[in-house]
């Protein structure tokens, strides 16, 4: 058997295994050396959010033994690097699966309900990153800091949730906690990598064509991006809301075990390359104290408390892009409501928000 080790050397044991990834990490906040290594396939490999799950498994020290790298046939062949080895894409078809453990979908909802039923027949247990399942009773929408214990009960599938959904509640639930959570109102400012890769270029485009004074022309969005923000994530319902901004009271209700929780969203595209940031009014049902829920915040993992206003700290996208762990600040009684409090908070929606979530999913099967 190979071994391969991220600090460059090349290491041997006597094995009829496949390839075996071990990864060295100090920060990383589990080890994994002494569980059995897994096979895992990640569909949608080219994509942003399966990039950043190559990233993080081997960030955390996530035991490999065999890998297999799926995406359409248009990226067939495609090379990229897991801890300094080349691995080739292959395409993704109904036979993907054979010999796999573990599949981390994140290629859409349609690839999702197609493959993922192959995927579970053959053995494997999905972790999806799509809407496919989320609402679905029989799959477990999974939050590790939140609700791992659920993630037992699944039948070869469990759900990702949407990544500004877990944003919020990585905040929202130790305060939940401390103070029983009744309602939220929110305000989502979502970065343009949330939409994709094409996103990410036309903000470019945008911005450099109003540095030359050239004329904007909008494709992803239905107007310019560029210096500019628009109230309008995802399709809109016929109540006025959009279907994302109905994915946190939805989502919210089943990932806390809370089915009278209600949430009024606005998501609100901003020219911003990544990470996400929420504005959120919580009332409880319970007094709050801002010393309790600073507390709260502090003790609650995979959260970082961020609140000097008077030094200018506090979360900004910026410094959250690239950090697994979400960040809290603005942090104040609400003025306006009793029992609530109002409060901002960042997080990467690639990480958190997907392929870090994702992974940590993996990590309790």
């Amino acid at each position: 058997m190979v071994v391969w080790d991220c600090s460059g050397s090349l290491q041997t044991q006597p094995s009829k295994g496949n390839f075996v990834f071990y990864m060295r990490n100090k920060a990383a906040s589990t080890s994994f050396t002494s569980r059995r290594p897994k096979k895992l396939a990640i569909v949608g490999a080219t994509g942003a959010v399966g990039i950043e799950m190559l990233r993080v498994l081997e960030r955390r020290n996530f035991p490999v033994s065999s890998l297999r790298l799926l995406a359409s046939s248009r990226s067939s062949g495609k090379k990229l690097s897991f801890c300094g080895h080349e691995q080739s894409v292959e395409a993704l078809d109904e036979r993907s699966f054979e010999g796999i453990d573990i599949a981390l979908f994140s290629a859409g909802g349609d690839i999702s309900r197609e493959y993922a039923p192959h995927a579970v027949k053959a053995g494997a247990v999905v972790i999806d990153n799509s809407s496919a399942f989320r609402m679905d009773p029989s799959v477990p929408l999974i939050i590790p800091e939140i609700n791992a214990i659920d993630a037992a009960n699944h039948s070869g599938i469990l759900a990702n949730p949407n990544c500004t959904t877990a944003i919020t509640l990585m905040a929202v639930h130790p305060l939940h906690q401390a103070f029983g959570l009744l309602r939220i109102i929110a305000s989502s400012y979502q970065a343009v990598s949330g939409t994709g890769a094409r996103a990410i270029e036309e903000l470019k485009e945008q911005v450099s064509s109003i540095a030359g004074g050239r004329p904007i022309v909008p494709d992803v969005y239905p107007h310019q991006i560029a210096f500019n923000v628009l109230p309008h994530v995802d399709s809109f319902l016929e109540g006025g809301y959009t279907r994302e901004e109905m994915k946190m009271q939805n989502e919210g209700r089943r990932i806390m075990n809370l089915p009278s929780f209600t949430a009024s969203v606005t998501c609100v595209r901003v020219p911003v390359y990544r990470a996400h940031s929420v504005a959120v009014t919580a009332e409880f049902s319970r007094p709050v104290s801002l010393e309790q829920a600073r507390e709260a915040i502090m003790n609650a993992p995979g959260i970082q408390l961020h609140d000097d206003p008077s030094r200018a700290i506090y979360p900004m996208p910026i410094e959250c892009s690239g950090e697994d762990d979400c960040r809290v600040g603005r942090l104040r009684i609400d003025c306006a409501m009793p029992n609530a409090l109002t409060f901002w908070v960042c997080g990467d929606q690639l990480l958190k928000g997907a392929a870090l979530n994702a992974v940590q999913i993996a990590e309790l099967l």
